[in-house]
């Protein structure tokens, strides 16, 4: 018998992330209430400084390449992270070169 580390809980969004970052995407949960758990892939040859927020502005407000502080969290190429955030969160993200990003929210480690 197989346990799965993390359920899906809604769709899988995506974005490419560039110099600029692009209009931000919202990863909705259509799972359990409070779902805030969120799989995020950076497939991506660069690191990726991701932005998010419970708004589409704060998510682009905190998509920033972080020089010695910031609000923005560095995902290094290829990276398969499940992090925490608010229910229904926007995401974007800058880098120094295209990369894919691709999130899904969900319950799991």
């Amino acid at each position: 018998m197989s346990t799965n580390a993390f359920t899906p809980q809604g769709n899988t969004v995506t974005f490419t992330a560039a110099a600029s970052a692009p209009t931000p995407v919202q990863a909705v949960a259509n799972g359990s209430l409070g779902c805030n758990q969120y799989r995020i892939i950076n497939a991506g040859t660069t690191i990726v400084f991701l932005g998010v927020g419970t708004t589409s502005a704060l998510a682009t407000a905190n998509a920033a390449t972080v020089t010695s502080s910031g609000a923005s969290i560095a995902l290094l190429p290829g990276t398969d992270e499940i992090l925490t955030f608010a229910p229904n969160a926007y995401f974007t993200g800058v880098s120094s070169a295209n990369a894919v990003v691709y999130i899904v929210p969900g319950d799991g480690i």
